[in-house]
């Protein structure tokens, strides 16, 4: 999917778990309107990797 659809799905609430999961941990970490703006390569490997892992401990949980 690319970036304006993506980011279009996410708005109506159309995503599936794994990418609004991915969302909502940016939002949390005050880089969701950044991500909105100029998507998802904007952000840097630690960044990315934070979220990667917040994904990963919150999946586990849930198990």
């Amino acid at each position: 999917m690319n970036k304006d659809k993506e980011i279009e799905a996410y708005l109506r609430g159309e995503l599936d778990g794994a990418e609004r999961l991915k969302y909502e941990i940016a939002g949390e970490l005050g880089i969701l309107d950044r991500v909105l703006k100029d998507g998802w390569k904007s952000l840097s490997a630690k960044e990315t990797g934070r979220i990667g892992g917040l994904m990963t401990r919150r999946r586990k949980k849930t198990e």
